[in-house]
């Protein structure tokens, strides 16, 4: 059986290397957060698969190729005539702040459906994962993900909740809307601390009172994701919190990614709660220290870098 079965958008990733106003080059790679999270979990040694879709263009075959290079399985992936390949523009303004633009409106990833998702998840995994940013890119996607955690669930399957709200996509009542019903058959959810009450039952006012509520509806772990402070796992048991490795950061686009990643490769590995963390801000350090989505990302062997002394060259 697969360990992690996810799905979502993928796109072209274009890459500035100042203002996009003044010109220059674009570096071309991909990305996706469900992508991302599928490539450092293969890094890691696990089994996963990708059934996302893209437009039958250069550009989704550079999509898939990718995937495919990087041990992802793309055999449930689909192409479709009736959008392109969504693309995405990265664009450096300080040390450690990036615009992101999308061009993604009537993208073939935005056309997923329940329908195209059925053979990948009768095949099964342990983990089926899903972000808030696949439901938001339309009604079709958002049934797909409320029918894949429902059909998930049922067959037994640890449903991952990546909350992973973007404001250019929809607006927080929005989200919460769509989210909060989702609840009922997830394991683990992650959120950044302004992501919770998306969640969380609105009447739900504190950290602790949205935790307290999300573990009561049947969530397994919440994950809370505090950036530069760390993250924090409430479960039934107590509460498990550490803080973020201190890395020279390059580029924080991704990181959230990789704490996926590593939480959930740690999880499968049968790890505690706090050894989940510690590989969660792991992953994230290799992702901020690095550039790009997921180029960084480590290998499980080089888990242990991080541990060297700065600046020092391994010969």
């Amino acid at each position: 059986m697969i360990d992690v079965l996810t799905f979502g958008e993928t796109m072209a990733a274009l890459r500035a290397e100042g203002p996009l106003i003044l010109g220059g080059t674009l570096n071309l790679s991909v990305a996706g957060a469900e992508s991302n999270v599928a490539i450092g979990l293969a890094r890691l040694g696990h089994r996963v698969r990708w059934a996302g879709l893209t437009g039958a263009d250069e550009f989704g075959r550079l999509v898939t190729r990718t995937l495919r290079a990087e041990d992802v399985d793309v055999s449930r992936a689909g192409t479709t005539d009736a959008g392109p390949t969504g693309v995405v523009v990265f664009e450096p303004r300080l040390a450690d702040l990036t615009r992101v633009g999308y061009y993604r409106s009537g993208s073939a990833g935005s056309r997923i459906s329940a329908a195209h998702l059925a053979p990948a998840l009768a095949e099964g995994a342990r983990i089926v994962h899903v972000t808030g940013i696949t439901s938001a890119l339309g009604e079709q996607p958002r049934r797909a993900v409320e029918s894949a955690v429902r059909t998930a669930a049922a067959a037994g399957s640890l449903v991952c909740l990546d909350v992973n709200y973007r404001a250019r996509l929809w607006s927080r009542e929005e989200a919460a809307l769509t989210l909060r019903p989702l609840v009922r058959d997830v394991g683990v959810l992650v959120a950044s601390e302004d992501e919770l009450a998306l969640a969380a039952p609105e009447s739900a006012g504190t950290e602790q009172a949205r935790v307290d509520a999300l573990l009561a509806a049947g969530v397994h772990e919440v994950v809370i994701k505090r950036g530069a402070s760390g993250a924090e796992v409430f479960t039934a048991d107590g509460s498990a919190s550490l803080p973020a490795q201190q890395v020279s950061v390059r580029d924080t686009v991704g990181a959230g990614d990789a704490f996926v990643a590593g939480y959930l490769s740690a999880l499968l590995d049968g790890e505690p709660p706090g050894g989940r963390l510690h590989r969660a801000v792991c992953t994230g350090a290799f992702a901020v220290a690095s550039y790009g989505d997921w180029e960084g990302l480590p290998a499980r062997h080089e888990l242990p870098l991080l541990g060297a002394e700065p600046g020092s060259a391994l010969r």
